[in-house]
């Protein structure tokens, strides 16, 4: 393989100043997304139809995403379809706004969640477009700087954000205030669009894959790609079981923040500030870990790490106390966001990226389906407290997989 040219070094530099500009554009609009779920439960929606907002993209996930990775798989560049998909989730949040403007209260329900359903059509594409993105941008060695560096700027965006909106959102009555919020946010979107287009990658020329006119052959051939991938197969499956205890306390958080603990909106502003601003401090610190002392311990450190949040919140439920559980697990998620991506990608064929990827994406998106569902249903019966324990049950078992060593490795 060639040494880079010095017009490749140029390219890979503006690449990794285009990844964080894109990362302060998406920022800006996601600074929504924690208000999403509060927003319907104060409009009163229901458990299920707080869970049911989580839920969705796992289910159109689960359904497309194989798809949508074939068809990735077989383009020459992804780039444009990773900006694309982005800019439509990022309008969801606008069109969000406008509805709640233009219709009646009691309809926005609904409205929100019709306009949630059809987001779960870019957001597919845009789950398996943006690992394979960021892989080709970074490199195999690459992984853990760019994304440190995109998270880090992701985060401080987020708070200073966060900070502004708590302090401005009870200035207009409810649920105009929100209305405003995602329409003056979702802003960011033209923003990420416009400098996610400038990335610039190689070509690639798309593998054969293997097909035939019966399902079953296709789906023999599928598996048999698969399986020549033990480690994929063993990392993937674990990181199913944690990330579904992860997603199953998605929708309790909120509720449990506005029913349990009588968090106001500015109190849940700050949990969520809290934990952001916390994570920047991750990002710097993991990847030094990693340096030090490998992957292994960065993933064994924080699935462990990550039990602690919905066990403490659950058993001090007072808001002083949250914001500082918060902290902790901002710290941890910061590694975890990273050792689970430079993970995954080490377990991924290069030339069955959008392939591997869009699979990784459909175990994920099944829990993303399931969990919040059961989480929403079981809290019905065992409380909201009780739903964040079997959370961090679920994440401990987890962990433990984790820690017992993959004997092909």
């Amino acid at each position: 393989m060639n040494p880079p040219t010095e017009e490749d070094n140029r390219i890979q530099k503006r690449n990794f100043r285009y990844v964080q500009i894109d990362g302060i554009g998406v920022s800006i609009s996601n600074i929504s997304a924690p208000f999403l779920p509060v927003f319907l439960t104060r409009l009163g929606a229901s458990n299920f139809q707080v869970g049911l907002l989580t839920s969705m993209p796992g289910l159109t996930g689960l359904i497309l995403a194989i798809l949508v990775g074939r068809f990735l798989q077989t383009r020459k560049n992804i780039v444009p379809w990773y900006s694309l998909s982005r800019l439509l989730v990022i309008l969801c949040y606008a069109l969000t706004g406008i509805l709640t403007l233009v219709i009646d209260e009691e309809y926005v329900i609904l409205a929100t969640l019709g306009i949630w359903a059809f987001a779960t059509l870019p957001q597919t594409a845009l789950a398996v477009a943006f690992s394979v993105v960021m892989n080709a941008v970074a490199g195999p060695e690459g992984r853990y700087a760019l994304l440190s560096r995109r998270w880090a700027i992701f985060g401080l965006t987020g708070v200073i954000g966060t900070f502004l909106v708590t302090r401005a959102i009870d200035l207009l009555a409810f649920p105009v205030n929100y209305a405003t919020m995602f329409l003056v946010l979702s802003l960011g979107g033209l923003l990420s669009f416009y400098f996610s287009r400038k990335i610039k990658v190689p070509d690639q020329i798309p593998p054969p894959l293997a097909t035939s006119r019966s399902f079953v052959e296709n789906l023999q051939n599928y598996v048999s790609l698969v399986r020549a991938n033990p480690a994929f197969v063993s990392f993937a499956s674990k990181r199913f079981v944690y990330f579904s205890a992860l997603v199953l306390a998605q929708p309790i958080m909120p509720l449990f923040f506005v029913r349990e603990v009588d968090a106001t909106d500015a109190e849940i502003g700050t949990i969520t500030m809290t934990m952001t601003l916390v994570m920047l401090a991750g990002y710097f610190i993991w990847p030094r870990a990693s340096r030090k002392w490998g992957g292994r311990f960065v993933l064994l450190a924080t699935t462990f790490g990550m039990i602690l949040y919905p066990a403490l919140t659950a058993a001090a439920p007072r808001v002083g106390w949250i914001i500082l559980f918060a902290g902790v697990a901002g710290f941890f998620q910061a590694g975890l966001d990273l050792v689970f991506f430079d993970e995954l990608m080490k377990t991924v064929p290069p030339e069955y990226g959008a392939t591997f990827v869009s699979l990784a994406q459909s175990m994920q998106y099944l829990s993303t389906v399931l969990a919040p569902l059961v989480g929403t249903w079981l809290a019905g019966y065992i409380g909201l407290g009780g739903a964040l324990w079997l959370s961090a049950a679920l994440r401990l078992i987890g962990f433990l997989l984790f820690l017992k060593k993959d004997v092909r490795s």
